[in-house]
């Protein structure tokens, strides 16, 4: 999976990356990249932050990590949300999607 310019990037504590989560969805999947954000769709319902839990959960999963240091940054309540991933550096996260 081909990593966009910009979509993930090294901060302070770690990396962010963009993501786009669809909850409802009929199973938990990483469905690939739309523009610069990595499409998540999650089975969970958007109420009291199941969906988010399940955003980072599944993609703690795809990086080998644990879901402690998967954390959303900003857009609790929206759909576009930027993540923190904390112990890999850009170009782990960028390697463990594209071989995943």
């Amino acid at each position: 999976m081909q990593t966009p310019e910009g979509a993930i990037t090294a901060v302070v504590g770690g990396v962010q990356i963009q993501v786009k989560a669809v909850p409802g969805a009929s199973r938990d999947q990483i469905v690939g990249w739309l523009g610069d954000h990595l499409k998540i769709a999650v089975a969970a319902p958007p109420e009291a932050g199941k969906a988010n839990k399940a955003v980072c959960r599944l993609l703690a999963d795809a990086l080998g990590i644990r879901t402690s240091d998967v954390q959303i940054a900003a857009g609790f309540t929206a759909p576009r949300k930027r993540l923190l991933i904390k112990g890999l550096s850009a170009e782990d996260v960028r390697e463990r999607l594209r071989n995943r």
